[in-house]
């Protein structure tokens, strides 16, 4: 018998159309099932962990994550349900709803920025909306509110000024002042003040015009501008109330500025993203192929100068043979924007976008849909047009501008009549995409492009995923999740989040393999677990002290074990399913393709593991001979090997199967076997 191995796990679960591709360089690496198992970034496979129950929903939820900064404490995630808002720490607590203007099937469609401690959403069927964070007095306590956006606010426009004029007629002389506020924000120009003068070029030494207005509330200093050839141009600052012209050339370059609000009358936008010191507007209602971009670091300023400036807002339609709509927009040193029918470029001189120099080039033509993307490293990630094809975007030398791969191509089993809804990106653990799939199924997508690592697994648990959102953490990112499950024959809506992998220094009891689970820790021993009535009725997955106990049901809340326990986690029980592709090689009388083979003794070295079971097929299973050293005590984790003989019969397709139903950890790091090739 010929001895083979299994040592590298990164290419993930791929399709049944691959199982002949024996030439291709990552064969070795797919799996026919990876079922609630994550590639390690060292090709090892561990079963993911369990998620954590936080609170229950009032309904269908969606999540859009607030992150201020890296500390826990500044991360939150925002709940949208049906009309309401509500904040959550992603741990264990949850606000009191907040009114908003969304109806429930349109959350999913909302596009979000963030920028400091405002979060800015877009809806093509709702004027543009902000969420605002502000200290409330208490220390780590916030008050959290909703609003729409007004475009172009500032303190009011001064009133027409009085203008006198020393001497002489014949030319009327116009001036506006302008307001300014102590943020260096400008009002609306004045209307303009005159009087009967003399033109510029024609004052001799000691005549001038006085100006004079109103003063503004709010106001710091003005502005003062001339009439000039058509134009109102710049000629000085006061601090008061009037201004003396000693005939100061006005500068037309620099002219009062004019509203301009190209979303009004219902020209929603339907995407929001900033670049640049701007924010970037774009998938209007009306106007689907434009993007806008507000005044330079007046992200809610719109208004424009007369010539336009360097700092005005920019307005740019993306001209090709159809009307393509801006479906997303992200800030990647350029401006990348994602339309149905192709990905652009937009940028300017020396990389610098202005109102008066932008570019625009389109870097390849597979047409996005509106999921936002995602920045992965140098990568962005972004969905194919009907939102069933995974692409990353990356520069590219040669090309001398962006290029990309389809990232699920190995996997199309798990896209075919299926759409993405939303995904999230967890950088640690593991740089993992987590996807959710339009039937509720969760995927995972590690992806590590340096070290060319991209692999998909499918997580299903008992319910069905509707939300995803990634945010910051104490021991690297946690996933939030909204889940529906069926709990007393309803469904019900819960916020859980993604417990943290099992690790290489965890003692056994503080395995954490349940799904919308908790866990009770107490000073005492005790046989009773409570805290459980999210559960009601249902039948759990308990670990107790580091051992599995089986044949638990909720009841008022609360579960009752054989033994007493000081850490108890109970749970829903998931599944996890690792099988490799049947091995094929090129021996020296021919491929091994269609050859009948069999296994004799097989090898499983494992991390850390407990439990487990095997066998040639899921319909014929064994247990792995794990037993504590001493009754009464948990199995502590294992490292090594563990031997086993599948029992399976010879056949052209014949694989490994290995599965661990209990609630406890399973890391596969290599899989050995001897095998006989035997004639078709």
């Amino acid at each position: 018998m010929a001895r083979i191995a299994w040592n590298n796990f990164t290419g993930g679960e791929v399709a049944t159309t691959l199982t002949a591709r024996w030439n291709l360089e990552r064969f070795g690496n797919f799996s026919q099932s990876m079922q609630n198992m994550l590639p390690g970034l060292h090709g090892d496979a561990a079963r993911r962990p369990g998620t954590k129950f936080v609170a229950t929903l009032p309904g269908y939820s969606v999540l859009i994550p607030f992150s201020f900064n890296a500390e826990p404490d500044n991360n939150f995630v925002l709940v949208f349900s049906d009309h309401a808002l509500r904040v959550s720490n992603g741990r264990d607590n949850l606000s009191s709803p907040i009114t908003t203007p969304y109806l429930e099937a349109d959350l999913l469609d909302i596009s979000w920025a963030q920028v400091g401690d405002i979060v800015y959403l877009a809806h093509p069927k709702y004027a543009l909306h902000k969420v605002t964070r502000s200290e409330s007095g208490t220390p780590g306590v916030y008050a959290w509110g909703i609003q729409s956006v007004t475009l172009n606010q500032s303190i009011a426009a001064p009133g027409t000024p009085t203008v006198t004029f020393s001497g002489g007629t014949g030319y009327t002389l116009r001036y506006k002042v302008v307001a300014v506020d102590a943020n260096g924000r400008d009002s609306l120009a004045s209307p303009a003040g005159e009087v009967d003068g003399k033109h510029p070029s024609d004052w001799t030494q000691g005549d001038h015009a006085d100006i004079s207005w109103t003063a503004v509330t709010g106001a710091s200093e003005y502005n003062i501008y001339r009439e000039e050839a058509g134009y109102y141009g710049f000629i000085g600052i006061s601090t008061g109330t009037s201004f003396t012209d000693n005939n100061y050339e006005a500068d037309t370059s620099d002219t009062p500025r004019e509203d301009w609000n190209p979303f009004a009358n219902g020209n929603n936008p339907g995407v929001v993203a900033f670049h640049q010191q701007r924010m970037v507007l774009a998938g209007c209602k009306k106007d689907p192929s434009y993007f806008y971009m507000s005044r330079t670091g007046d992200f809610e300023n719109f208004r424009k100068s007369r010539p336009l400036q360097d700092d005005d807002p920019i307005e740019y339609m993306i001209a090709s043979g159809a009307i393509n709509s801006v479906t997303w927009a992200a800030s990647f040193g350029d401006l990348l924007l994602g339309t149905t029918g192709a990905e652009y470029k937009a940028t300017g001189d020396n990389g610098v976008m202005t109102a008066k120099v932008s570019y625009v080039t389109a870097q390849s033509y597979w047409g996005s849909s509106n999921l936002a993307p995602l920045i992965i490293g140098n990568s962005v990630l972004h969905m194919q047009r009907h939102g069933s094809r995974v692409r990353d975007l990356y520069y590219s030398l040669e090309k001398d501008g962006y290029a990309g791969n389809d990232l699920s191509i190995l996997a199309p089993h798990l896209f075919e009549g299926h759409t993405i809804k939303q995904w999230a990106y967890q950088q640690t653990p593991g740089s993992h995409v987590w996807c959710v799939r339009d039937d509720g199924l969760l995927l995972a997508l590690t992806y590590m492009k340096e070290q060319q690592i991209e692999g998909w697994t499918r997580h299903p648990t008992d319910g069905n995923v509707i939300s995803v959102a990634s945010i910051a953490g104490e021991n690297g990112d946690v996933l939030e999740l909204v889940v529906k499950r069926n709990v007393g024959e309803s469904d019900v809506y819960f916020l859980e989040y993604l417990a943290d992998p099992f690790d290489q220094t965890d003692d056994i009891k503080d395995a954490y393999f349940v799904d919308c689970g908790k866990t009770q820790t107490s000073s005492t021993a005790t046989t009773t677990m409570t805290g459980l009535s999210h559960l009601e009725g249902r039948e759990v997955a308990v670990l107790a002290d580091g051992s599995p106990v089986e044949g638990c049901t909720v009841s008022s809340g609360s579960i009752t074990i054989p033994y007493a326990a000081k850490v108890i986690h109970a749970g829903l029980p998931y599944t996890s399913v690792l099988s490799p592709l049947p091995m094929e090689t090129q021996l020296q009388n021919g491929v091994t393709l269609g050859k009948m083979r069999g296994y004799g003794k097989c090898v499983v070295r494992l991390f850390r593991s407990v439990g487990g079971r095997y066998g040639a097929d899921l319909d014929h299973l064994y247990d792995f001979p794990f037993v504590p050293a001493q009754w009464g005590e948990p199995v502590p984790p294992f490292t090594g090997d563990i031997e086993c003989t599948p029992h399976g019969g010879q056949a052209t397709n014949t694989s490994i199967w290995l599965v661990q139903e209990r609630p406890l950890p399973w890391h596969v790091i290599a899989i050995m076997a001897d095998v006989n090739f035997g004639e078709v």
